[in-house]
Formats: C-alpha cells, sequence, structure tokens
C-alpha cells in the first residue's frame, strides 16, 4: 500500500482500532449499582397453553437499590387475565429480596433463609450487563421449580426475561421491556 493510499484509509481504521480495544471494556461485568434505580414497563408472559389460551400481559415495576453491605430487589406484577375482556381480573404481586456478598465475592445470596424446602434457595450474580436472580423451590413430594429472573440493561432501561422450569420442563415465560425512570 503506498502512503497515499494510507493516509486516505487512516481515517476508516481509527474507529475501528477504537471500537476493538474497547471490547474488553464492554464485556466486563458491570458493578452492581450500575443496576440501582426504578425501571417500569410492560411485557408479554406465555407458557406451553398459550398456543390455545393466549397471552397475559403484565405491568412490571422493578426496583434496584443499595442495603447494608449489599442491594435489594423489589419487584411489582399486575397481571390482567381472565374475567370480561372489558373488566379482565386484576392481580398484583410485589416481592422484595436483599442479598449481600458471598464470602467468596463472586455472587450474592439473598438474606434470611436459605432452605430450598422453605422459602426458597435464593442466589443473584452479574454478568456482563445482566443481573440474574435465582430461585430454587422444592416441594414436599420432591417436585421442584426453579426461576431465573435476568434483567439486562440497556440504553434507557432494562430487559426483562423472567422463565420458570418446573421438574425439568419449562412452564412460564415472560419477556418485558422496561425504561428506567428514576434513581
Amino acid at each position: 500500500m503506498t502512503a497515499i493510499g494510507f493516509r486516505l484509509l487512516r481515517p476508516l481504521f481509527a474507529p475501528l482500532f477504537l471500537f476493538v480495544m474497547a471490547m474488553p471494556a464492554i464485556a466486563a461485568n458491570l458493578p452492581i449499582d450500575a443496576f440501582y434505580g426504578r425501571y417500569q414497563g410492560s411485557g408479554i408472559a406465555e407458557n406451553r397453553d398459550s398456543l390455545y389460551f393466549g397471552v397475559t400481559v403484565r405491568d412490571l415495576d422493578v426496583v434496584i437499590g443499595p442495603e447494608g453491605n449489599g442491594f435489594f430487589v423489589e419487584w411489582t406484577s399486575v397481571i390482567r387475565s381472565g374475567g370480561d375482556p372489558a373488566n379482565p381480573d386484576v392481580k398484583r404481586r410485589t416481592q422484595r429480596l436483599a442479598f449481600t456478598p458471598a464470602p467468596d465475592g463472586t455472587m450474592y445470596l439473598a438474606k434470611g433463609s436459605q432452605d430450598p424446602m422453605g422459602d426458597g434457595f435464593v442466589w443473584a450474580h452479574v454478568t456482563d450487563q445482566t443481573l440474574t436472580v435465582n430461585v430454587m423451590l422444592i416441594s414436599k413430594d420432591g417436585s421442584y421449580a426453579i426461576q431465573t429472573y435476568d434483567r439486562t440493561l440497556s440504553g434507557t432501561g432494562m430487559g426483562l426475561k423472567f422463565v420458570n422450569v418446573a421438574n425439568g420442563e419449562p412452564n412460564r415465560e415472560v419477556s418485558a421491556r422496561l425504561v428506567k425512570t428514576g434513581n
């Protein structure tokens, strides 16, 4: 390549060089405080019967913030389903979990009961831009459920993906888009 050709192409290589150099920073796990804030939005819940009975719409409110040397996650789901289409049945559920860093620093453990046959065994971890909360429950008959909440940060908020697996079979999935509305 001639010097003239290199000078003409140099403006194209500079952004590419900066992008490649920034990739390791993009792939690094975010600190937990990057997730702090209030997020609101809506999503769709599906299960294996959705083909026959349709999906349900959920309004979601998520708050993540500091608590002690860890953090908390509080989420509210408003579920509209059944009843008269003009006046559907509405259920509102709020849950709150507080987490502390695990001794080895690789994840967070929910405060309180960590009994999978009681309130559940609950842990959280951050991978790249996703805060994952897992809940494992075991019933008295030996059946189990694992719930996974992936909250992935993006430009103006977060994407939420909830998956409920019961005895190895997918039971319910919720996908939602939430906008950051406060700190």
